[in-house]
């Protein structure tokens, strides 16, 4: 009988399990819903601002003073030491989202040292620096938690924003990549590697004597110079973006995978309890029998 007890205690353990992790299933799918609204509004805006820094470079690239005012863009001539943006969650339970990020990461990180170039790192996100600290502690400059317990905000954009652009001015880094998973589909994450410092921006070489058909005030030059800092704080919170709603389409995929099979072992752990159930019945039924026969 003492088996039977551990059985059903047991299948109360799964069942209490369960009820969990479709509680979380469904709060995962409702932040789902508004992570994923907030990805595809995002998406057209930091495309239009990027067009708008690639026309405005286009055009100040005609007169040649593109490279020795605006170094965001150009950069500073130098590749030697890299900045690494690392985005994953501040919670777990996202099936192997945070996992693949980090080994994506220390394949990057490791590719940038083979080649002899200094790597520094900013974890953006808890459980990528839990798992990053011991291999790379001293590489990490700063971290920021909490950023996506909640709804991603701009201000945390603006944040990490300040701080790049600090170590850039400071002369730490010649080039800053960002490494987070970009959401593609509720059940479908891809890690992606960006440039963000200098901006990718391709430059349309003009004929000299192209004129603008937009009149701009202020002028041109003091306008990039106003955009450019604009432009990669849009980047990186559309990237935190598409961190977030990666992170609750894979608990959700996570979560319903963890009630499926909590599900089969409630099924299997009830047909164990049974069988053993019965056998003891038949074991006590041969039991009274014989005593009987032998009276």
């Amino acid at each position: 009988m003492a088996n039977l007890k551990t059985l059903k205690t047991r299948i109360k353990s799964v069942k209490s399990t369960q009820k969990m992790t479709k509680a979380m299933k469904m709060v995962a799918a409702s932040r789902l819903k508004k992570a994923k609204h907030a990805v595809e509004v995002s998406r057209p805006f930091a495309d239009k601002i990027h067009e708008m820094v690639c026309n405005l470079a286009s055009n100040i690239a005609v007169r040649g003073n593109l490279d020795e005012k605006f170094p965001l863009l150009t950069g500073k001539g130098k590749n030697s030491s890299y900045l690494i943006i690392v985005m994953s969650s501040d919670r777990g339970l996202c099936g192997g989202l945070n996992g693949a990020t980090v080994k994506f990461t220390k394949n990057r990180i490791n590719n940038l040292i083979a080649e002899g170039k200094e790597v520094k790192i900013i974890c953006v996100g808890k459980k990528s620096y839990e798992q990053l600290r011991s291999l790379y502690g001293k590489k990490i400059v700063d971290h920021f938690f909490g950023i996506f317990r909640g709804v991603v905000e701009h201000k945390s954009a603006e944040e990490v924003t300040q701080k790049i652009t600090e170590l850039y001015a400071q002369n730490q880094f010649d080039i800053c990549e960002v490494i987070y998973s970009k959401f593609k589909s509720a059940i479908a994450q891809e890690q992606i590697c960006k440039q963000i410092v200098p901006a990718q921006i391709k430059v349309v070489e003009k004929d000299q004597s192209f004129d603008s058909p937009v009149e701009y005030e202020p002028d041109q030059e003091e306008i990039l110079q106003d955009l450019l800092p604009r432009n990669l704080s849009i980047q990186i919170y559309n990237q935190l973006l598409e961190n977030s709603a990666s992170e609750q389409g894979a608990r959700m995929a996570a979560m319903e995978a963890a009630s499926n099979n909590a599900g089969k072992m409630i099924k299997n752990l009830t047909l164990v309890y049974n069988r053993t159930r019965q056998a003891n019945i038949t074991k006590e039924l041969i039991d009274i029998i014989s005593g009987a026969n032998t009276v």
